[in-house]
């Protein structure tokens, strides 16, 4: 156990692979032949180590950083890549906004080389590319009225994702570019795309879903670590000892990872595997250029909901127990019905047989509520080898998985 505290930093690296309103607006440019010029643009900082500057306009591309308000207050950050390594903007780009999963940030899309990246592959084919980037990450670490030091910014969970980050991002997009959308989510990026579908949100704005790692049950899934968590309340304990944000870097992943490790039948020698399952096609080096940016924090409560979904097998709102009453006026909390999600959706759906979080089975409970879809609007894709990370970090995932998505993406 001491050998896993001293290398915790790297543990929690391998552990987060999980991983209606705009009221202001800012934009700041990086123009990929003069990164200089960006220092005296207008978004609030985050200067010369956001993201354009340090993982778009180093790799040959146009670059603009955005901010978006919620409704609740929360800054976003977002990034815009209007063209392909050639500069030149094919007009009507369509745009496509990316939303990453768990204890991540835009960057997921980016970890790749140009030439495998999700993110600069459809740049390069003629679409606006948009990153999304979740409140408490840390370029959307900004609020109208609180820092991140106070215990009420981190009073959320992925339900306010779905009710405030989704729309406003959505809406800015469209307000930006004057079309409709097409959104591609990895792993949590799916599960507010589920359930802001299932509430009739956003689908005025929205073209299509290519959706990766699906996650909307989590009731069976097989991973030692979260299931672990989860059935000995490990979340909950952390919020009760008054760890509002949990940071990959601080004391309540340590005290996290060492609670789960001490339980019979987990090995945190095999982190990544015992948590997403064994990837196939991850390069060691992809390690390297994940470490220089992740992982990100995210609220305790989100982790909370997380583990509530994992126990009850359920797709609900976050459940206050006692004071369900109080917040939503029933004693249990309301259930996202995937049944709602509209039968001619265009859908792309991408899971793997080794993947042990977005489960094989749990994904067929999905696909049961489904059942009615319109044949012609579900693509359902399955990679017998792939694990959780392979759909945003393998090195086989733009001929596995992308191409079929951007040919999806055309026919829509």
């Amino acid at each position: 156990m001491k050998m896993f505290a001293d290398k915790i930093l790297s543990c929690i690296v391998l552990v987060i692979l999980v991983c209606e309103s705009v009221v202001g607006t800012r934009t700041k440019l990086f123009s990929a032949n003069n990164v200089q010029d960006a220092a005296s643009a207008l978004a609030p900082s985050p200067g010369d180590d956001g993201i354009c500057a340090t993982m778009v306009a180093t790799q040959g591309y146009a670059c603009e950083e955005h901010t978006v308000t919620t409704q609740d207050g929360y800054i976003l950050s977002m990034q815009r890549i209007p063209a392909g390594k050639s500069g030149e903007a094919s007009g009507n780009g369509v745009p496509v906004l990316l939303q990453h999963g768990l204890l991540m940030d835009g960057i997921t899309w980016l970890l790749l080389p140009p030439g495998q990246s999700l993110a600069f592959l459809l740049a390069d084919n003629g679409y606006e590319v948009w990153l999304g980037n979740t409140r408490g990450t840390k370029y959307s670490l900004g609020h109208t009225s609180l820092s991140p030091d106070d215990r009420a910014y981190w009073e959320w969970s992925w339900d306010e994702l779905v009710a405030y980050d989704l729309p406003a991002t959505f809406q800015y997009v469209r307000n930006q570019t004057g079309q409709k959308i097409h959104y591609v989510g990895h792993s949590l990026g799916t599960l507010v795309a589920f359930a802001a579908f299932s509430k009739d949100m956003q689908l005025k704005n929205l073209r299509s879903a290519a959706l990766l790692s699906p996650i909307a049950y989590l009731g069976q899934m097989p991973s030692p670590l979260a299931r672990t968590a989860a059935e000995n309340y490990v979340a909950e304990a952390l919020y009760d000892a008054d760890f509002r944000q949990f940071d990959p870097k601080g004391k309540a992943a340590v005290k996290f990872l060492k609670a789960v490790c001490q339980e019979p039948g987990v090995d945190c020698t095999h982190l990544l595997t015992a948590f997403t399952g064994k990837n196939c096609c991850l390069n060691s080096s992809i390690v390297d250029v994940f470490l220089d940016h992740e992982p990100q924090s995210t609220s305790t409560k989100n982790l909370v909901h997380i583990s509530q979904m994992i126990r009850d097998g359920t797709i609900a709102k976050f459940d206050y127990k006692d004071g369900n009453m109080q917040h939503y006026g029933q004693p249990t909390p309301p259930v996202y019905n995937m049944t709602n999600i509209p039968d001619d959706l265009p859908l792309f759906l991408s899971y793997g047989g080794a993947d042990a979080l977005s489960d094989v089975k749990d994904v067929k409970q999905l696909m049961n509520s489904l059942e009615n879809h319109d044949g012609d609007k579900l693509v359902l894709q399955y990679r017998d080898d792939y694990a959780h990370a392979d759909f945003v970090m393998g090195e086989t995932a733009k001929q596995d998985v992308y191409d079929p998505l951007m040919a999806f993406f055309r026919l829509q």
